[in-house]
């Protein structure tokens, strides 16, 4: 039993963010059915993305609606707000939301009060002041982004195929991913997979024609995989004529030009950022203490470090490694934690609840897998190297098995059956982007290029 009615606060819907709640849900069935509890999760999207499927949906092997999960339907015990969290007073246990409806009535942000705080928002896209970057630049971390780069990607070589104009021509052949993480070589692997089984049915495209280029700042690639399988993955990528820079940087994609530091140039109509995150900006809008990254301070129950009642954990979260040995180690932010801090976070927020001792998180990292497109990976778990279709095998088999509800699961192990038993779909839907441009025309305005308002902001 609780002490008394418990108002629980969850901010983000990600990873941390639902899996928090549907243990919450779970642990507190009774407490929510007697009304001594409620659950909130505030979050920009009414759906959890599983961002490792993202290059697979891009790539058109799973459909874009079978990588999110909707948070209304598992999180059923639960008040779902669509809105982004702009600060959190936690000294007065008020967080303030913006909602749809809020923009709608002018009102300004809706104050919620709570009296247990889940910080879960996850991260933003880490950006540089880089000329052009913002105005041409996509990145990689949403489905809206994964179907919007499959579509640009088919739309380019459409444009490839029937310009007359060379210089236009080699500018749509021409693909720049910018950073060497699981984002961008798993998003440069699956596209360009996909790509070059798309040529086949270009007359005037052949795989050859198109020039894909990975640009890394460090020395290596893919970290998490060990070093020996980050030079195997480059030597992979080159077999396939992918152009590998190493210790590299973009310097300038302004003109539809991107020149890297190096002093290579390339006229490109594409140019995809994934070189890292950082925390959401919401959490420098709360009075809870910050590290020198901006992640917040958290002791290994997953407590925020001198404040009561607030909890985090995920990549807001900097949680000691207790596993490391080594004293000021922090745990990666990574799926792979945030999982299960998740179920940790949850049952220290009821043990809270309810007077019991806290549990601490402690995990060793099991390993790391990454696709490398289709029947192609490397992985390193457990100390055990794999390359090639092994390691494609195991990282689908360890994300079907992580992907939350059995209905995802059935439905993404049916679309791979059938992708196994059909050609690929290479149809671009480029046409998402500005749905109402044709009825614009038809009824005599002039359709709108502009992009549709978006109330998420950052995210």
């Amino acid at each position: 039993m609780v002490k008394e009615r418990a108002r629980i606060l969850v901010v983000g819907g990600g990873y941390v963010g639902m899996y928090t709640a549907l243990r919450l849900q779970r642990k507190l069935k009774r407490e929510l059915g007697r009304g001594e509890a409620e659950i909130m999760v505030v979050t920009p999207d009414p759906y959890m993305t599983y961002q490792p499927f993202l290059p697979e949906a891009a790539a058109g092997a799973i459909s874009p609606r079978h990588v999110v999960v909707p948070l209304r339907r598992v999180l059923d015990r639960c008040h779902i707000v669509i809105g982004e969290a702009t600060g959190v007073d936690h000294a007065a246990r008020t967080a303030t939301v913006r909602t749809l409806a809020t923009e709608e009535e002018g009102t300004g942000g809706l104050r919620i009060a709570y009296d247990e705080l889940v910080l879960a928002p996850g991260s933003v896209a880490r950006t540089l002041p880089i000329p052009g970057l913002a105005e041409h630049a996509i990145g990689f971390k949403t489905v809206e982004e994964a179907i919007g780069l499959r579509n640009h990607v088919l739309e380019q070589m459409d444009i490839a195929s029937s310009t007359r104009d060379p210089a236009v021509r080699d500018a749509a052949l021409t693909f720049v991913f910018v950073g060497g993480g699981y984002a961008g070589v798993e998003a440069l692997g699956e596209l360009e997979d996909m790509a070059r089984y798309a040529a086949r049915y270009y007359h005037n495209i052949r795989p050859e024609d198109m020039k894909w280029i990975l640009v890394e700042a460090s020395g290596r690639i893919l970290p998490e995989v060990g070093e020996e399988m980050g030079r195997y993955t480059v030597s992979e990528l080159r077999r396939r004529n992918i152009d590998i820079r190493l210790e590299t940087r973009l310097e300038s994609c302004a003109d539809r030009v991107a020149v890297l530091s190096d002093g290579s140039r390339f006229p490109t109509r594409t140019v995809v950022w994934t070189a890292g995150v950082k925390p959401h900006p919401v959490l420098a809008a709360t009075d809870l203490p910050l590290n020198g990254r901006g992640r917040l301070k958290c002791t290994a129950e997953l407590a925020v470090d001198g404040a009561a009642h607030a909890w985090a954990a995920g990549d807001a979260a900097a949680v000691p490694d207790l596993t490391a040995g080594e004293p000021d180690r922090e745990c990666a932010p990574n799926a792979q934690h945030a999982l299960r801090q998740a179920r940790v976070l949850g049952d220290n927020v009821v043990h809270s609840l309810r007077g019991e001792p806290l549990e601490t998180y402690a995990h060793k990292y099991a390993g790391s897998v990454a696709s490398l497109g289709l029947h192609k990976g490397v992985a390193q778990v457990y100390g055990r190297r794999l390359k090639g279709f092994p390691a494609w095998f195991m990282h689908r088999t360890y994300h079907l098995s992580r992907v939350p509800t059995f209905n995802r699961k059935a439905r993404v192990a049916a679309e791979w059956t059938l992708a196994g038993l059909f050609k690929r779909e290479i149809v671009s839907l480029g046409s998402l982007e500005h749905p109402r441009a044709e009825f614009e025309l038809a009824a005599g305005g002039k359709p709108s290029q502009d992009p549709p308002h978006d109330p998420k902001g950052s995210s």
